[in-house]
């Protein structure tokens, strides 16, 4: 009896310490340094066994450029959860968008536990670079590029049909008066134009005359043959003298 009693006993020793090296309470998180471009984003996680018990766990950040600390809380661009993987362990997670130069610096989880100890995990060192030019710019730039390459040979075409469809406007001719000569008829002699007569001069001198439009000059076109010009030059000679007889008669 004693020794089933002492057996069991051992057994319920063996359990309990079994189950305390299965479940230790604590922050696993590795030291790391990693680097993010300005404008990104920032992931980091930690996992806390706390083995069922009562907890509370923070993200902690700490600047040592410019001596600043403090515990991150949910914002815009933090955001703080917690994910369960079991019944004794628990993720934290910290998420920051648009990630900015003052977010530089070393980031780490820290737990309180039911009892009020307190536990933090290995911190990772976060460092901002320069901004990375981002890659939808850069396909948008492409596409804009391949777009007026493909319109401006449309462009051309357009523009040719418009210039072919419109007609060119005849110039204006100068008036022209063709006079046709009859080889029959004979040719009036030509008579020299009417004198214009002569303007009389003004008293006052400070009137001025008005410009006089400029006449439109005609170009007179004429058909002369050598016929013609003898029946003009025939014309123009002057009749023959007639002579008159007379009888005269003596009584």
């Amino acid at each position: 009896m004693t020794i089933f009693l002492s057996g069991i006993s051992c057994l319920c020793f063996l359990l309990i310490g079994l189950r305390a090296e299965e479940c230790s309470q604590g922050v696993l998180a590795k030291r790391d340094t990693i680097y993010v471009p300005e404008g990104g984003s920032l992931s980091l996680s930690c996992e806390v066994q706390h083995c069922g018990d009562i907890w509370t766990g923070d993200w902690m950040w700490e600047n040592s450029t410019d001596k600043k600390s403090g515990t991150i809380k949910n914002s815009d661009r933090h955001r703080v959860t917690n994910v369960t993987i079991s019944a004794n362990t628990t993720r934290l997670e910290l998420n920051i968008q648009r990630v900015i130069q003052s977010d530089e610096g070393s980031y780490g989880c820290r737990v309180t536990w039911g009892k009020g100890e307190t536990d933090q995990g290995h911190l990772t060192n976060v460092n901002i670079t320069a901004a990375v030019p981002s890659k939808r710019n850069l396909l948008h730039r492409i596409f804009i590029c391949s777009g007026a390459l493909l319109c401006f040979p449309i462009i051309l075409g357009l523009a040719r049909c418009l210039s072919s469809g419109v007609k060119p406007q005849p110039l204006p001719r100068t008036q022209s008066t063709y006079v046709a000569v009859d080889r029959d008829q004979p040719h009036p002699t030509p008579q020299p134009p009417p004198r214009r007569p002569v303007p009389k001069k003004r008293s006052t001198s400070s009137q001025k005359v008005p410009p006089k439009s400029q006449e439109k000059t005609e170009v007179v076109y004429a058909d002369i043959s050598k016929d013609a010009l003898r029946q003009q030059s025939a014309t123009r000679e002057p009749p023959a003298q007639s002579t008159v007889y007379s009888s005269v008669k003596f009584s």
